[in-house]
């Protein structure tokens, strides 16, 4: 028999408790991707400040650096993903998960100070900051999932997750917006340098700024999500205090304690005592596991291999040696906001709208094969035309690459496994499911990166070229699509606990069967037996 209090939550009405949720939620992710989306501006000012090149037309920033800085923030995001996702079914979500939101402006606010100004210090800083930046927000993930689908009704929680999730969004137009008042105010307080005399010293503050406006976000939120209760699922189900989990829902629900408070406040049944990774475990939920990391992973090699086209698409729209390092900054984010406002945030909403009417499956093989078409139209006429013809067409192929990135499996691959796994695994396989999509990150960002030049230039030695490059990624998006097919289980419309119960009623029915069975033959045997004795 359901309880009262989650029956409570999955039939509540949508009230501002759960807006409020999704920005406390949210504001984890909004940090994400303003750190990761303000960095290739940064880059641009770092380049011009700490490895002056007298040709401006090319980044002058050894690749062995870029590599190093991006991966270390994912390799960080890996070790929080595992670590704080297993925390918060250990100890709780709500305990770790101010200690997340904290790590990540102790990270922003340190990649921007960088304590010294000699070039090997700062770089050191930043690598040594930017992967605890790493740790906070991959702990982030799994908890803000796991709690906003704890907190949502079963009707609109798909609608609830991605939401938050959406939040990605706004902050890689906030890095944006930031990163333009700021280069533009320093410029104007230089006195609009010419690109030919060497970057202002000021530039080495710019930069920091940037970065450091980047916590004051989180940090606002930090207050909020230290004063959230528990989860009413994580303190029923999982510490076994349902009245607890009553109370704390009355706080924040318009629900009345004797609407929810149970007759008998102990669960008359407790759930099934079985350890993670177990032979259980396994043939309980090792599918889904499976079906939630796999996808995860090849939707991130090819969601952060996005990096490929966009210093072909700088070099084209920019032409830096009129510009000073002030302005190539701008008009990289600019171009960044562009990208953002009519593509990515609109990708977020379309899913928002149609996750809860459509359904996790249907949409998450939507996007992978729409993201495989765009790539295959990239991909075999790149050296036969992209590649010398830059235009407006390639922007809009670029941009239905995040489009359907975001309205499909970079969204649903978040959403999933919050809803699929018990409340005493459910942050951990997140966790688990988020760490091997990093993983592919890490892939997609680096390897593909270095795979995709047909010739050495720029510091990176000759490889496949974008063609190959590009087709691989395309077939990734398939493989993404025949997984999510033949693995991944419809969530949307029911209960967090009916995945559960659905998995424990098919393990009785075969505890059933088997024992009828046995009794079968025990009877037969009788039989044989008598006739035998006659």
């Amino acid at each position: 028999m359901a309880l009262k209090v989650l029956s409570a939550l999955d039939a509540a009405r949508t009230q501002y408790y759960h807006f409020k949720a999704i920005v406390i939620a949210g504001m984890g992710l909004f940090t994400d991707a303003y750190d990761l989306f303000c960095l290739p501006p940064i880059m641009r000012l770092l380049g011009r400040i700490y490895y002056p090149n007298d040709d401006a037309d090319r980044l002058s920033f050894p690749a062995a650096v870029t590599s190093a800085m991006v991966a270390i923030a994912l390799l960080g995001t890996v070790i929080g993903q595992l670590l704080f996702g297993r925390l918060g079914d250990l100890i709780g979500r709500r305990r770790v998960y101010g200690l997340a939101l904290l790590l990540m402006v102790v990270g922003s606010v340190g990649c921007g100070f960088s304590i010294c100004t000699t070039r090997g210090c700062v770089l050191g800083s930043l690598v040594l900051f930017r992967f605890v930046l790493g740790v906070g927000i991959g702990g982030d993930y799994p908890l803000s999932a796991t709690i906003m689908s704890e907190f949502a009704n079963k009707r609109t929680r798909g609608a609830f997750i991605a939401a938050v999730f959406s939040m990605q969004g706004l902050g890689i137009l906030a890095s944006s917006v930031v990163t333009m008042v700021v280069c533009k105010a320093f410029d104007r307080a230089s006195g609009h340098v010419s690109p030919t005399h060497p970057t202002p010293h000021e530039a080495d503050i710019a930069w920091r700024v940037i970065l450091m406006l980047g916590a004051v976000p989180a940090a606002l939120t930090f207050y909020w999500r230290m004063t959230m209760p528990e989860t009413a699922r994580y303190t029923a189900l999982v510490e076994q205090n349902v009245l607890q989990a009553a109370m704390d829902m009355e706080k924040v629900l318009d629900v009345s304690l004797r609407q929810i408070v149970e007759d008998q406040p102990l669960l008359s049944t407790p759930p099934p005592s079985y350890p993670l990774f177990s032979r259980q475990f396994l043939h309980r939920h090792g599918r889904d596991l499976f079906s939630c990391a796999c996808t995860w992973f090849l939707l991130d090699v090819v969601f952060y291999s996005s990096n490929l086209f966009q210093s072909q698409i700088y070099n084209h729209f920019l032409h830096t040696r009129k510009l000073n390092a002030y302005n190539e900054a701008f008009e990289v984010a600019k171009l960044q906001a562009i990208v953002a406002a009519s593509s990515t945030i609109p990708g977020y909403w379309a899913t928002v709208y149609f996750i809860d009417r459509v359904g996790r499956v249907k949409l998450q093989m939507m996007g992978f094969l729409g993201m495989a078409i765009v790539y295959i139209a990239i991909g075999i006429p790149y050296y036969a035309y992209w590649n010398k013809h830059t235009n407006n067409g390639f922007m809009v192929l670029y941009g239905l690459t995040f489009f359907f990135a975001n309205f499909g499996p970079n969204t649903t691959t978040f959403i999933v496994p919050a809803e699929l796994f018990p409340a005493r695994f459910r942050s951990t396989c997140h966790g688990i499911s988020g760490a091997a999509g990093k993983v592919g990150a890490i892939i997609g960002s680096i390897g593909f990166l270095w795979a995709s030049h047909n010739r050495k230039e720029g510091g990176y030695p000759k490889a496949i070229g974008m063609t190959a490059s590009l087709i691989i990624l395309g077939g990734i998006c398939v493989v993404g699509m025949a997984v999510t097919y033949l693995f991944t289980r419809e969530t949307a419309g029911r209960s967090l606990e009916e995945n559960e119960k659905e998995e424990e009623d098919g393990e009785v029915m075969g505890q059933q069967l088997r024992c009828f069975g046995d009794n079968g033959l025990r009877s037969r045997s009788n039989s044989r037996n008598g006739v035998d004795a006659a």
